[in-house]
């Protein structure tokens, strides 16, 4: 882009050049019943609508070389909601299954389910597995699907299998650090989470990658999930890329660390 060109005058990709790109993006995808409100609908349409901007930011993450984007689909505190918005959410994940899977290992997609998949039924969690191990050697983007998901479970669940291995004396309690704890959370194997996404006004993280959000930088919009496209995602990877990540130090520690590089 020339110097004379102004910022309004670049295309959206040429803006994207410019930016620090985050390496691992988690998205609270809400808004749906309120966009669906809005229209005069139930809110199971606007979760159907949802399924569009799911499109959207994993077309944005694969084109702008991020190499992990994480969802929250469905929380471990969902299954409170009516049972008929719950069976539309069963039957939208289902579908997405069904007719996404080929779609994803076709562009290079890697599926993951994080979360802890007991409740759902057989046939669901088949349709994961086969869905996982189709896309298993893909390598241009993970995207990772929070379903029946909560970070305090994940953190209890990694507590858990760490237990087992002092109780079974294959591991000293003294052993354990953050990154053997790390090693053993669901997102293990994935980049650090850089950047955290929610939608729909709300501004709290509701019990999403509590573990990994430590220094996660977040972002938050009043724009609803089934109008979150991939120039809302720019706007959010634009404020990331303007931030000064300090990680404890002070913004002269960073800078003359960067001035070093």
């Amino acid at each position: 882009m020339s110097p004379s060109q102004t910022d309004s005058d670049a295309t959206l990709d040429e803006k994207l050049a410019l930016l620090n790109m985050p390496k691992h993006v988690a998205i609270i995808m809400d808004g749906n019943g309120r966009w669906a409100k809005k229209k005069g609908k139930i809110r199971t349409f606007g979760h159907r609508a949802g399924v569009e901007s799911v499109r959207a930011a994993v077309r944005f993450a694969r084109k702008n070389a991020i190499q992990s984007l994480t969802l929250f689909a469905f929380s471990s505190e969902n299954w409170k909601r009516p049972e008929e918005e719950v069976s539309v959410l069963m039957d939208l994940f289902n579908l997405v299954l069904n007719s996404e899977a080929k779609r994803m290992n076709k562009n290079g997609v890697r599926l993951k389910v994080l979360g802890d998949t007991s409740r759902f039924d057989r046939k669901l969690v088949e349709k994961i597995h086969k869905a996982e191990a189709l896309t298993a050697n893909n390598q241009d983007l993970v995207l990772n699907i929070a379903a029946n998901y909560g970070g305090r479970w994940d953190i209890v669940n990694a507590a858990k299998q760490l237990a087992e291995q002092v109780s079974q004396g294959k591991l000293e309690a003294a052993q354990i650090d953050e990154a053997m704890f790390d090693s053993h959370m669901s997102t293990q194997g994935l980049p650090e989470l850089d950047l955290l996404i929610r939608t729909g006004g709300e501004h709290r993280i509701s019990n999403f990658l509590l573990w990994q959000c430590a220094y996660a930088e977040l972002y938050f919009t009043d724009v609803l999930w089934p109008d979150f496209n991939e120039d809302a995602f720019y706007l959010a990877v634009k404020d990331f890329s303007e931030r000064q990540r300090r990680f404890g130090l002070i913004g002269e520690q960073v800078e003359n660390a960067e001035a070093g590089k």
